[in-house]
């Protein structure tokens, strides 16, 4: 690599336990890191920061993350001519933890989004986005506390598999006469053509890590989402997996909607969690309204990113939402925001999406107190109203400060 890129610093790499599948983190691991495009230098420069005073002051010097930059984005082009290098997709499998900035992507033209192609990849199957509000952020509804759910969205699938050809293409005039002459399907000559590939394989690996995750967070309730009502044999047929899943796999732990009320007399049994599913677009009320009837989401690819986003507007929007993309060999956590190329290099951009993402991250290895730190300080930072413009428009009486002001505000807020 050049010099911009320098290798893996010295410290222990991460593993994975052969008789659990489990991470075996040690005290000094190497944790990958991409700056990201647009913002992503501002809130990564003041995020490290907090995340390095999170471990210190939780673990007094016991312990310590080797951060290594891997090359992804603008930055990457610049030094490789790719925005994402082959050696970089090594990188994050050898590292198995990183996290990331916001990276750009066009929209209709220009290169392949490189959120998806990471996903696509590396196979990080699962996006998994926990919204839960922190007490004092702003929000536009009028009881954001109600909102503590954990999506659990197929990664790989769908519409976002990114299938698609240009209306008036040569590809997509001989797909629309192929379906015209086979299937007797009337589509207009000059459509663009995309496909939507929803697989039980996928679909059951997705509902099994909501299902467990669920058993080992003492979570009762997992739905499934879907538009099965339209889509019979893609939406539909996920949300006929999902209960095959559930009944062959955690038969004596599941119970389902009709069973409740047949058996159980409308109460979950103990030791035991309710496996329901809504149609989406009802979806969308229900968060709204009864919130609190809902913890674990198990979603196809589209109405994931949908849904999760709306979420994330009930408790202070996308700057205080944290992602990961999560495989069996690796896992990438991520501020869910986009890359907003005006505000770069303003250091004026909230960095919590990053730093709840980061707080994940080191719950994902283990790291709890870690975490516990850093919600702590960003929420205790949010009542002293000491915080970015977005969050200080709707606070009154609070007092403006930068991406790497709010960071500091932070850290010492943690002890």
């Amino acid at each position: 690599m050049t010099s911009e890129f320098a290798g893996p610093p010295k410290g222990s790499w991460i593993t994975v336990s052969a008789r659990s599948g489990k991470l075996e983190v040690p005290d000094d691991p190497i944790v990958g890191f991409i700056e990201g495009d647009g913002v992503g230098p501002d809130i990564w420069a003041a995020s490290r920061p907090v995340f390095d005073a999170a471990v210190e002051k939780a673990y007094h010097g016991k312990r310590e993350i080797k951060w290594w930059e891997i090359p992804a984005g603008e930055k990457s082009y610049r030094v490789y001519g790719e925005h994402l290098p082959n050696h970089s997709l090594e990188a994050i499998k050898k590292a198995r933890v990183a996290i990331k900035g916001p990276l750009t992507t066009p929209v209709g033209g220009g290169f392949r989004s490189l959120n998806v192609t990471l996903r696509q990849r590396l196979d990080l199957y699962a996006c998994v986005r926990p919204v839960r509000y922190v007490p004092g952020t702003p929000s536009p509804v009028l009881n954001p506390e109600q909102v503590d759910m954990v999506i659990f969205r197929e990664n790989t699938e769908d519409v976002y598999a990114g299938i698609e050809w240009k209306s008036g293409s040569r590809e997509a005039e001989r797909i629309i006469r192929f379906l015209r002459e086979e299937f007797r399907v009337d589509i207009t000559p000059d459509s663009g053509i995309g496909l939507k590939p929803i697989s039980p394989g996928a679909t059951k690996r997705i509902v099994r890590r909501a299902l467990r995750f669920a058993l080992e967070n003492g979570k009762r309730r997992v739905t499934l989402v879907h538009k099965g009502n339209i889509m019979k044999f893609t939406e539909g047929a996920f949300r006929d997996w999902g209960y095959e899943v559930a009944r062959e796999e955690f038969h004596d732990l599941v119970v389902t909607e009709s069973e409740l009320f047949e058996k159980h007399g409308g109460t979950i049994p103990e030791g035991k969690i309710l496996m329901n599913d809504r149609i989406a677009d009802a979806m969308f009320q229900q968060v709204l309204l009864r919130p609190s009837e809902y913890q674990v989401l198990a979603l196809p690819n589209l109405n994931g990113d949908y849904l999760s986003d709306a979420l994330a507007a009930q408790v202070g929007g996308l700057g205080m939402a944290p992602g990961a993309n999560i495989g069996d060999a690796c896992a990438v956590f991520e501020a869910t925001h986009g890359s907003a190329p005006k505000y770069a290099g303003m250091n004026k951009v909230n960095p919590g999406s990053m730093l709840l993402s980061g707080a994940m991250m080191l719950e994902h290895m283990g790291w709890n107190e870690a975490a516990q730190l850093i919600v702590k300080g960003i929420s205790d930072a949010i009542r002293s109203r000491t915080v970015t413009y977005d969050l200080a428009r709707q606070l009154p009486g609070s007092r403006e400060v930068s991406c790497s002001g709010f960071a500091e505000e932070i850290v010492k807020h943690m002890g």
